[in-house]
């Protein structure tokens, strides 16, 4: 199965680190957040990869290269204008011809994608979206009313909600729905399926996932020290042969 690692975003939520860099080559202990990314695609056995670039993508491009290094095979594509959180995949029509894998340049995590792939092939929809529990404190005391009347008082409450990790597996017809040249949003994209009636699934993870565009879950993945958190990273066998 190919993959898409989506690159091309000026990490704005990281300022000032991403005006130097870009936030897929931010460090996370002593390596960038897309080559821990990277192995743990191989590591699932995922060899063909595509990573989609705009803003200091040519800095990605001369740290990854073709990916031989790392046992795979990678190509790029580059956006002369922003595209949006989904809209790069419209260059990629011809390339992606089966079952593929979209993935946000910016997360850490221990899913197994091989699991992830058979619950979206068990169900058949076009679209699947792993998704992982997060609960969100709300700084301010919630009011619920009727008619004018306070009903019921939460003092900065807890909400646990089902979110989006940045993972979603795909067929080749969901490229039907994206617009070229355009910005197109993960939003857009999912309104529009829904407006359409057509079915998307989800796939909850219970492991481990970081978000590290996020500065709380940057600073969280250098605190834990992701080498201890998921050693898998950095068992794979860097000496193993690219393929062709």
């Amino acid at each position: 199965m190919k993959a898409v690692i989506q690159s091309g975003g000026k990490g704005t939520r990281l300022r000032p680190y991403t005006m130097i860099l870009p936030k897929p080559l931010m460090p996370v202990g002593s390596k960038p957040v897309l080559e821990l990314l990277l192995k743990w695609l191989r590591r699932n056995g995922i060899v063909e990869v595509y990573v989609t670039t705009g803003y200091l993508g040519h800095l990605i491009r001369n740290f990854c290269a073709d990916g031989r290094q790392w046992g795979l095979r990678i190509a790029y594509t580059q956006e002369t204008e922003p595209l949006g959180t989904i809209g790069a995949l419209s260059l990629l029509r011809e390339e992606l011809d089966s079952t593929f894998l979209v993935i946000n340049g910016d997360i850490l995590t221990d899913l197994s994608l091989n699991s992830f792939a058979e619950v979206h092939r068990r169900f058949g929809s076009a679209l699947t979206i792993a998704t992982i529990e997060r609960t969100v404190r709300v700084d301010f005391g919630i009011i619920e009313q009727a008619q004018d009347r306070v009903v019921r008082f939460r003092e900065k409450p807890n909400f646990t909600q089902l979110v989006s990790t940045g993972i979603y597996c795909m067929e080749p017809e969901v490229l039907e729905y994206i617009p070229d040249s355009v910005p197109f949003g993960f939003d857009d994209l999912i309104l529009y399926m829904l407006g359409k009636g057509f079915p998307v699934r989800t796939f909850l993870h219970k492991g481990m996932w970081l978000d590290i565009g996020r500065v709380e879950d940057f600073q969280k993945a250098q605190d834990l020290g992701w080498d201890d958190v998921v050693p898998a990273f950095e068992t794979y066998a860097l000496d193993a042969e690219a393929p062709a």
